[in-house]
């Protein structure tokens, strides 16, 4: 199951020097209260302020510094309903109805016109594998494969269209943005280092383009070919079990939870393959990213899932899980008997298949 951030994800940076531009945006919002406070916020770095104004009736003017090319809101004070905008320091006008602000049109700016095919391109898509992904970890029936089928047919035409747009506007500072958005779901940094260097330099000199370079650099950690990081947990019983005490046999590092869905329908083809290989030097290290322990023992118990388990109940905040940057489960790494990744979320018959050629 995806932990899907879709849009705001804030990520360490390096604080670039930009030479701030001068910006205004004029607006008419239909409904509005005379004296209605407009509040200006940047949402990249943690929703920081940039401006606040009172409206004229239904009209206002906003006037702000802009320091570089980002995505930023238009709100009210207080008020949940937020309209999103892609900011160059291009003049802007906005017209729309105040209670419908996030749907109210922004004109006068090309990064802007760039944000909104992204969003027409991308909304469908984006709201497609949240309904897959949301019926498959509530346990929703599916036999026949459609629901997964749905959420990988959408997971694929993400990755076409962001090549597409990437491809059709590298020079836009939207690219950089799509990129990061496309990078939530997938875990190929080969795939990522590739769309990155398909923007133009100065296009990706953004908050979003500094993220991206420095998440592809992390996002190597854990690589094929790459000796995978020692970590220490505690099993069931409470006792200390190190990656390293596995030594000298094919591991497969398998990252799950009892309360996700895609997991649950997983472990019968990991069960297979322990039963099938645990005699020729191969075996499993479960690591559980559930929040209690009674869920997650019953889990291993109805599932049969007789192999080495550990976890330290911090759910999305367990160590091993954020050390080998795990935004999705289940995930899983082979790693070879010297400790060496060897290959990364095999699933199904591919699992059974890598496995019979190593261990045959």
């Amino acid at each position: 199951m995806k932990k899907i951030i879709f849009a705001f994800l804030l990520l360490p940076f390096i604080n670039m020097a930009q030479t701030a531009q001068n910006t205004s945006i004029q607006g008419v919002l239909k409904g509005m209260a005379d004296k209605t406070e407009l509040v200006l916020q940047k949402s990249d770095q943690g929703q920081e302020t940039i401006a606040t104004v009172k409206s004229i009736g239904d009209k206002f003017t906003i006037t702000a510094k802009i320091s570089e090319p980002g995505l930023y809101t238009l709100s009210s004070k207080n008020s949940q309903q937020k309209l999103a905008m892609f900011m160059d320091g291009s003049n802007l006008k906005v017209q729309g109805e105040f209670l419908k602000i996030q749907a109210a049109f922004v004109s006068g700016s090309s990064v802007q016109n760039d944000f909104v095919t992204f969003n027409n391109q991308f909304g469908p898509l984006f709201s497609k594998i949240s309904s897959a992904a949301q019926q498959l970890n509530q346990g929703v029936n599916d036999p026949a494969g459609i629901i997964r089928k749905q959420y990988a047919d959408a997971m694929e035409q993400i990755n076409t269209q962001t090549d597409q747009f990437i491809s059709s506007h590298p020079n836009s500072a939207v690219s950089p943005f799509v990129l990061m958005v496309a990078m939530q779901l997938s875990q190929d940094p080969a795939v990522h280092e590739r769309r990155l260097s398909m923007i133009n330099e100065s296009a990706r000199n953004n908050f979003y383009g500094r993220a991206a370079a420095e998440a592809i650099a992390e996002s190597k950690i854990g690589a094929i070919g790459t000796v995978a990081s020692e970590f220490t947990q505690q099993d069931v019983n409470g006792n200390d079990v190190a990656l390293s005490s596995l030594r000298g046999k094919y591991v497969l590092i398998d990252f799950w939870a009892s309360w996700c869905g895609p997991c649950r329908q997983e472990n019968p083809n990991v069960v297979k393959a322990y039963n099938k290989y645990k005699s020729k030097n191969f075996t499993v290290l479960g690591v559980s990213l559930d929040r209690a322990k009674e869920p997650w023992v019953k889990a291993i118990s109805d599932d049969r899932l007789t192999w080495t388990h550990v976890s330290d109940l911090k759910y999305w905040n367990n160590a091993v899980a954020m050390k080998y940057k795990i935004q999705s489960i289940p995930q899983n790494f082979l790693l070879d008997p010297n400790g060496v990744i060897i290959a990364k979320n095999l699933r199904g018959e591919e699992l059974q298949s890598r496995l019979e050629a190593l261990l045959k």
